[in-house]
């Protein structure tokens, strides 16, 4: 048997996985956030790390699974954040996660001393605020004494693998979502690096994703019900521990989209895609030799999510998001602007916000609802369109995550991209699927990665209708031009609420 953690925002989910690939049970423990409105997004690693605790005991007991029946752990983690340690291993403070966006004076110091097409051909993204690296410089700028004692910094499923382990590292996936990391080179950017004025000492060794790091500890042992010597592999970033789950493991397998509560479109390349315009990033894959080409917006689910629980009257989630599907919207004149906690792909804008356009008296929830679902369609087709520039095609798309399960969000996605759109039978389970396939490659337990293709299975498609394609034709132009005519007005904002 193998246990996958999948490290999220919201909290940590623990599923049994058989050594054949089935998938035998999970166990969801929650936990918080600080979030504020300077752009701060906070948690604290003992949240996490308790989490995973609690749920393997649980996991274990209510199987009736014995702690020697596990053959190996591994991690699927939140990416681009700083867990920043002290010489100990312990924190120093609360984890700054993925969304936070308070460096942007770092990042724009930065930019002073490294160009950013310099930086996106090395890193593969843009320099930006929601990254690692200018998390760090923030740090050190804000918080002195937290940063002078600092020894090192590591992501989310590095430091859950360092609690059960006693061994820091972390892997190309994770260090590729820090803005520090050379794809080319395949080690840390040191040149980068010694731009942000940062010591190398900070950065940790980077391991393959299946690498065994370590060996679960014995105190470990005793707050997980796990047995002393466990097998831990690495693990990876949730990003390409998905695309892993979802069998998208080469050019060969197609792209998929992740509907959580960031939402992207990806794919698995053998090389990075630099795209002229930057609307795309490029991760490592954690399968050895692979990239996953990337769009990722800030709150694509969680726009979702937000919408209901401000616009329900106390509808249940499907209910709501089933009367979203018997109204138009974008089609009548009505527009949503996802960018609810700023933005990444296309506008890589941490000022911008969400956005009604086009209310008008007729209009009600549902309306609404369906506004900020066609929005989360629209922006994400911006990077489908970097994909097909890039010369990357694509004839269909494989969804996952939670908004994958509402046949009303399917059809919008497969009318507004033009594309068949299919769930795949793992919905919600990608990431645990992922981070078993590691753990059983890590440990011998799988021969190789192909058994991810093998794991799930694509669903009945949700076929495109051409005139319901025609028809968002210039919703969608109107959409993109919306955010352009109100990029300065952001900018004006932030300065008048923050001085």
């Amino acid at each position: 048997m193998l246990i996958a953690h999948d490290l999220g925002t919201t909290g940590n989910k623990a599923t049994l996985v058989s050594n054949d690939g089935r998938m035998v049970a999970s166990q969801t423990v929650a936990y918080g956030a600080d979030w504020g409105t300077d752009g701060k997004a906070e948690q604290n690693p003992h949240d996490w790390w308790n989490a995973v605790c609690q749920a393997t005991r649980e996991l274990l007991g209510t199987t009736h699974t014995s702690g020697s029946d596990i053959d190996g752990v591994s991690f699927s983690g939140q990416m681009m954040g700083v867990v920043p340690l002290d010489k100990a291993g312990e924190p120093v403070r609360p984890a700054i996660i993925w969304a936070d966006t308070r460096s942007t004076k770092e990042t724009d110091a930065l930019l002073e001393r490294i160009s950013m097409d310099d930086c996106y051909r090395i890193t593969g993204h843009r320099l930006n605020p929601t990254y690692s690296l200018t998390k760090l410089m923030w740090l050190r700028a804000h918080e002195p004494e937290n940063f002078a004692r600092t020894a090192v910094f590591c992501l989310a499923k590095d430091y859950t693998a360092f609690k059960l382990t006693g061994e820091l590292a972390t892997d190309p996936s994770d260090a590729s979502s820090t803005n520090a990391y050379d794809q080319a080179a395949g080690d840390w950017a040191w040149d980068i690096i010694d731009a942000a004025g940062l010591d190398h000492s900070l950065f940790p060794p980077i391991v393959p994703s299946t690498h065994i790091i370590g060996r679960v500890t014995a105190e470990a042992a005793r707050a997980t019900g796990l047995t002393e010597g466990t097998p831990v592999v690495m693990g990876g970033g949730d990003g390409p521990v998905a695309a892993l789950g979802a069998g998208i493991i080469d050019e060969t397998s197609g792209a998929y989209t992740y509907l959580g509560s960031s939402s992207w479109v990806s794919l698995s390349a053998s090389r990075p895609l630099l795209d002229p315009k930057m609307r795309s990033m490029t991760f490592n894959h954690v399968v050895p030799g692979q990239f996953v080409p990337t769009a990722t917006m800030q709150a694509g689910g969680a726009s979702v999510s937000w919408g209901q629980e401000v616009l329900s009257g106390g509808q249940s989630y499907e209910q709501f998001l089933g009367s979203a599907g018997r109204v138009e919207a974008a089609t009548k004149g009505l527009f949503f602007l996802p960018y609810l906690i700023g933005e990444r792909s296309p506008y890589w804008n941490p000022l911008a916000r969400g956005v009604f356009a086009g209310l008008h008296m007729d209009h009600k929830q549902p309306h609404m609802m369906r506004a900020v679902m066609e929005g989360v369609a629209f922006n994400l087709r911006t990077g489908l369109e970097a994909f097909s520039d890039a010369g990357f095609a694509v004839d269909h798309i494989d969804a996952i995550g939670g908004l994958a399960q509402s046949p009303v969000m399917l059809e919008i996605l497969a009318n507004t991209w033009n594309l068949p759109v299919a769930p795949r039978d793992i919905v919600e389970e990608a990431n645990a699927i992922g981070a078993a396939v590691l753990a059983g490659v890590g440990t011998g337990v799988f021969d190789d990665f192909t058994i991810a293709t093998r794991l799930s299975h694509r669903d009945p498609d949700t076929p495109p209708v051409a005139a319901a394609h025609a028809a968002y034709e210039e919703p969608y132009r109107l959409f993109l031009d919306a955010y352009a005519r109100l990029e300065p007005w952001f900018a004006d904002v932030h300065t008048t609420v923050n001085g």
